[in-house]
């Protein structure tokens, strides 16, 4: 705000008094907006606890940031009385943050805007080198151009990965399915990369499916969900995820709920990298499904689009049919061992689990149903498929909007 003096509002009190007393609310206020909670100044009302008059100053200020637009006079629905409360809506031409995606068939990198919403996309890139700062510069390098392009600010940077990633420091941990080494810095790597770049703001890493679980709870299948378990496979492996009380469960040092590991097929089961046989990362994957279906997985497309094409294209053939009920066994046995232990009220699926929820819903809710302590007792736990396109990439925008979120005035100062 200006320096000129405050008008007077009605009820006593200025403007700005107003928005001192909600200023601790901008952040609560800008998180409504974002996830899409508070399409309304009425809603942003009662959703704060704050006078209708606080909750109109929060809202300007927020709108003066940049970061939402107010609608003052927006049209009445048919058959409403009154005047219709003002719509609140994040700002399409905001800041932007700058998110990638590492995996094992390329990278990709984004420009994301408040509200999940994917402003720009490079167009990626199908290999990647073995050196992770190679790759990480080329995605930064992608970023940047985005950047130049389209005159957007940046407030931050995030990055997904195909490994579990460490805290505090920030290390791949295990990038199994790609040539990096164990331990690589990603983080220290990746910001070092945005700020040679000339991007601004705090930087971020950290697993993929985690991600896709932020992104889901927040914008996608998961929204509204108290404890909600994650599991997907993307290109290769399974990994997993669990939003607990509203919060992402990342354990004491960022590798929680590694569910790849489950043994989901003891007697007969493919050997896994992690030294057991028969886990899920190795018999629920894209190429555990091509290997079921009796098809030899081509060079031209990834392992996931092979497996994913079958289940839609040709799921009259027996054999595709037979590989997917494998898959939703093993898949259903591990599910049904994490309802046991975490008790969520709905979980998502990732990947070419979407593809298998879709292929066969009934099939997928019986085994978790059979094999689950409480599941015929209780109805069963809702199993959704994921409904964000690119859900990895909105994640990672996700961390580097939460310090907008948490203070946006002391994150765009």
């Amino acid at each position: 705000m200006d320096g000129k003096a405050a008008p007077r509002v009605a009820g006593g009190g200025t403007t700005r008094t107003r928005l001192d007393r909600g200023r601790g609310a901008l952040g609560p206020a800008l998180e409504l907006v974002h996830t899409g909670r508070a399409p309304t100044r009425a809603v942003l009302t009662a959703e704060l606890g704050v006078t209708r008059a606080t909750a109109g100053a929060v809202a300007a200020e927020l709108e003066a940031l940049g970061l939402i637009r107010v609608d003052a006079h927006p049209g009445a629905a048919a058959g409403s009385q009154g005047r219709p409360s003002h719509r609140l809506e994040v700002d399409g031409n905001g800041p932007v943050v700058l998110a990638a995606q590492v995996h094992t068939d390329g990278w990709r990198a984004a420009l994301v805007g408040l509200g999940g919403r994917i402003v720009a996309t490079a167009p990626g890139c199908e290999t990647v080198d073995a050196d992770p700062a190679k790759v990480l510069g080329s995605v930064v390098d992608a970023g940047a151009e985005l950047l130049r392009a389209t005159g957007r600010r940046c407030v931050g940077a995030g990055l997904a990965v195909p490994s579990a990633v460490a805290e505090p420091e920030g290390l791949a941990l295990a990038p199994l399915h790609l040539a990096w080494p164990a331990g690589a810095p990603v983080r220290e790597i990746f910001a070092e990369r945005v700020r040679a770049a000339g991007i601004a703001g705090p930087v971020f890493a950290a697993n993929d499916v985690n991600l896709v679980a932020l992104a889901e709870h927040r914008h996608g299948a998961g929204r509204g969900a108290r404890d909600l378990l994650c599991v997907a496979t993307g290109h290769r492996g399974v990994g997993g995820a669990l939003v607990l009380d509203g919060r992402l469960h990342r354990g004491s040092s960022g590798l929680a709920l590694e569910v790849g590991h489950l043994t989901v097929n003891p007697e007969g089961g493919r050997p896994c990298h992690c030294g057991s046989r028969g886990c899920l990362d190795v018999e629920a994957d894209p190429l555990a499904f091509l290997t079921a279906a009796g098809r030899d997985p081509g060079p031209e497309v990834s392992l996931l689009r092979q497996a994913e094409d079958l289940i839609r294209n040709r799921y009259d053939d027996p054999a595709v049919r037979t590989a997917t009920e494998a898959l939703i066994d093993r898949l259903g046995l591990g599910l049904a061992g994490l309802v046991n232990i975490l008790n969520p009220d709905r979980i998502i699926l990732g990947g070419l689990h979407r593809t298998l929820i879709e292929a066969d819903p009934d099939r997928l809710r019986a085994v978790v149903a059979d094999r689950s302590l409480w599941g015929r007792q209780s109805g069963g736990v809702p199993i959704l498929p994921c409904t964000l396109d690119h859900n990895s990439l909105v994640g990672a925008a996700e961390l580097a909007w939460q310090p907008v979120l948490d203070d946006p005035i002391a994150a765009l100062a």
